[in-house]
Order: structure tokens, then C-alpha cells, then sequence
């Protein structure tokens, strides 16, 4: 059941907005839009004078802000942290440009709460346009704004294709805007490619725990939205050289209902951020105890790393959620993962097994991690690391 706007009867009065008692009616291209808030009270059905507000039992077939073919170019949400363009941007920005060139059309960059210096980067790492708002009020995340501000560059400028970061961020708020847009979205993808013969998006993600592979596409309407995990895809090329345009946007001017009072970090063993550390020495069931991982966070420590988990390992409650890897925590891939103690599920597998290289340490010899590992040390993980530890100190000197 849906309550939609007949965009051709809607003379743009705004008699409808003031009956909304939820605030699910916005104005768009000088016309009534019903948002993702709307409640189905019908309340703006019988308020409208031009009977341009109706009810349908079924989804909409075709695209609900005009005609498809009006379409062009990629977008990416381009995620900023505490002012510095996350690292998930560029990676993006990579393969909206690949997918961008496919198609002959520009790639453009939407970036909320950084500054021109920022923007400018995000040209050098490949986009064409950078729609950029520098309102210091969204330097923090905020669901309401970023909604806003997103859903109106893109149903001014029309992207046929929108990307963002599968991140807390991303998943946060970017089914909202598709919410709001009507618009199909695919979430958690791990490879983007373009249906040979039309300009169809084939977004492939895993399903069913990872044992297959699903492509998924939205022929019906557009844009075509969908987020993708940090490291799953490679950073593009830096040209210092290339030039590009920004185009600065305003923050709309209207009362959120909420407001980013704090920011608080969680604790936690190191300052290196799990998707950006080079190397990563996780634990898992083997461990058999929490103790297990002040060991390891030694070896880290040694080798200027950070500390990693299974989800058995989280689950048992012996170190933070914000350490997991796998399909329900952060894909990794960093130059070596040392893996102690994880027998290798495919859902753990899924978010590391793109590292560079892959040591397993696991006193069952026919551990599923062995099989994509490329050095496997089949012993007790309380005798093997200590003499890890021991033998880097004497090359350190420590």
C-alpha cells in the first residue's frame, strides 16, 4: 500500500503539507513528493484541492520523478571523518569511474561537511563534479540533513547510478534516500558491473552466508542505488593533473527533529582503524578465553599492527564488536593477516581472505583457513606465538 502524488493533476499549491501531521510531504521540481515518513493516515488525500494525492496496492512499476531515460552519469557519496575523505570514497570513486567510462558518462562526487581542499582530491582521484556542501554542522553525521541534501542533488541532476560505503554511515542513511526516491537499492555488494547491451547495473553481493553468489538488478526504476563493503575494491590512480568542477550547495534552511549533541570513540586497544592497518593478528574460538588476545596484542603491538576477531570470539564476549571480521563485521585487507585460533567460516573468510597474505596458525590440520592461506602452521597457538613474540624481541633488541 502506498500514497503517491499524480506529479501531472499537482499544481504545487502546498496545501497538502500543512495537513501532514508526520512532515512526509516535500516540494520537488515545484511538486508535491510523499517521503519515506508518511505514515498512510490519508489525512493529505482529501486536504488536496486538485485530487492529485492517491492511494495504490502496488509498488510502482516505473520510475516515480519522471521518465528514465532522463538519467546520466554516476554518483558517489563521497564519506568524509572528522573532515578527511574516508578511504571508501576513493575506492568508489574507482569503480564508478570504471563503470562511468563504460556508459560514456561523467562521474560525479557528493561531499557534506568537508572543504574545497577535500573536493579537490576527490577530482584528482577520478570525479568529473564534486557537489559540495560546506556546512560545518554536517562535519558530524546526522541522518535528517544528509538525506535531505543527497536526495535533492540527485533528483535535480538525475544519476542514473548512485554509490555509497556499506559503512555505519551508509547504511544508516542511505536507504532513506531510496526510500524517499522510490528507488531500488542493493546493499553489502562486492563487485559492480554494467549488463552487456543496456544500461542496467548488476549489483553482486552474497546471499544465503555467503554460499552463492546473487546478482541482483532494478530495471524499473532509477537511480539504480547500492553500497558497497571498504576493501573490497581497489583505489583508483592520483592524477595531479586533472581537472574537474565543484559546485557548491547549500544546506536547506528548516528545523531537524534531531541534533549531534557528542561523538563518543569507543576504547579500544590501539588507534589504528581495523580497514586501514596493514597488518592484523585475529583471534577466534581457539583462543579458548579472553586472555588469549592480551597475548596477541602483544604480536600486534610488535609488528605495528592492530588486533582482529571471529564473530565466535566476539560472541563469547572476550574482546569489542568493533574488532570483528567477517560478513557481520568489517571486510580487511591488509598486507598480512595473522589468523589464531579461527577455523575459517565462510563468513569470516568473506571479509579477509583479499589480504595480501594469509597466515594461519590452528592445531587442526583440516581447518577450512588453511585452504586460503598462503603459510599454515598447524600447532598449539600458546606455544607458537610466545616463540613469535620471543624471536621478533631478539631482532628488535628488545
Amino acid at each position: 500500500m502506498q500514497i503517491k502524488v499524480d506529479r501531472e493533476l499537482c499544481t504545487g499549491c502546498q496545501t497538502c503539507i500543512a495537513s501532514c501531521p508526520y512532515d512526509a510531504i516535500v516540494m520537488t521540481q515545484d511538486k508535491a513528493f510523499i517521503n519515506e515518513y508518511c505514515q498512510l493516515c490519508r489525512a493529505c488525500m482529501s486536504a488536496c484541492p486538485e485530487g492529485a494525492i492517491k492511494e495504490y496496492t502496488d509498488s510502482p512499476a516505473q520510475d516515480t520523478l519522471g521518465d528514465m531515460t532522463a538519467y546520466k552519469g554516476i554518483l558517489v557519496f563521497a564519506e568524509q571523518r572528522d573532515g578527511r575523505i574516508a578511504h571508501v570514497a576513493l575506492e568508489l570513486l574507482s569503480t564508478g569511474r570504471r563503470l562511468a567510462d563504460t556508459l560514456s558518462v561523467q562521474l560525479s562526487a557528493a561531499l557534506f561537511g568537508a572543504g574545497e581542499a577535500e573536493a579537490a582530491e576527490l577530482i584528482k582521484w577520478g570525479a568529473d563534479i564534486v557537489y559540495l556542501c560546506c556546512d560545518n554542522r554536517l562535519m558530524r553525521f546526522n541522518d535528517e540533513p544528509y538525506t535531505e541534501l543527497l536526495s535533492k542533488i540527485i533528483s535535480e541532476h538525475k544519476p542514473e547510478i548512485v554509490l555509497a560505503g556499506a559503512t555505519a554511515v551508509g547504511r544508516s542513511f542511505f536507504p532513506r534516500v531510496a526510500a524517499r526516491l522510490h528507488a531500488g537499492l542493493t546493499a553489502d555488494c562486492t563487485s559492480l558491473e554494467i549488463e552487456e547491451g543496456t544500461r542496467n547495473l548488476l549489483a553482486i553481493r552474497p546471499a544465503f552466508g555467503g554460499n552463492i553468489m546473487a546478482t541482483i538488478l532494478c530495471p524499473g526504476t532509477r537511480p539504480q542505488m547500492a553500497t558497497v563493503r571498504p576493501k573490497v575494491m581497489k583505489k583508483g590512480s592520483y592524477d595531479t593533473c586533472r581537472k574537474g568542477e565543484i559546485v557548491k550547495i547549500e544546506m536547506p534552511v528548516k528545523a531537524y527533529r534531531t541534533k549531534v549533541v557528542d561523538v563518543v570513540k569507543e576504547d579500544s586497544y590501539f588507534n589504528i582503524s581495523l580497514q586501514d592497518a596493514e597488518v592484523i593478528v585475529s583471534g577466534g574460538r581457539g583462543l579458548g578465553n579472553a586472555k588469549g588476545f592480551e597475548m596477541l596484542r602483544e604480536l600486534a603491538e610488535l609488528l605495528s599492527g592492530t588486533l582482529g576477531a571471529s564473530r565466535a570470539a566476539v560472541d563469547e564476549g572476550w574482546i569489542q564488536y568493533g574488532h570483528q571480521v567477517g560478513q557481520t563485521g568489517k571486510t580487511v585487507c591488509p598486507k598480512i593477516y595473522i589468523a589464531c585460533g579461527i577455523s575459517g567460516a565462510v563468513q569470516h573468510m568473506v571479509g579477509m581472505q583479499s589480504s595480501d597474505i594469509i597466515i594461519a596458525i590452528n592445531k587442526n590440520p583440516e581447518a577450512p583457513i588453511f585452504d586460503i592461506a598462503n603459510y599454515g602452521i598447524v600447532g598449539d597457538i600458546y606455544e607458537i606465538v610466545p616463540l613469535a613474540i620471543k624471536k621478533i624481541k631478539g631482532e628488535k633488541g628488545l
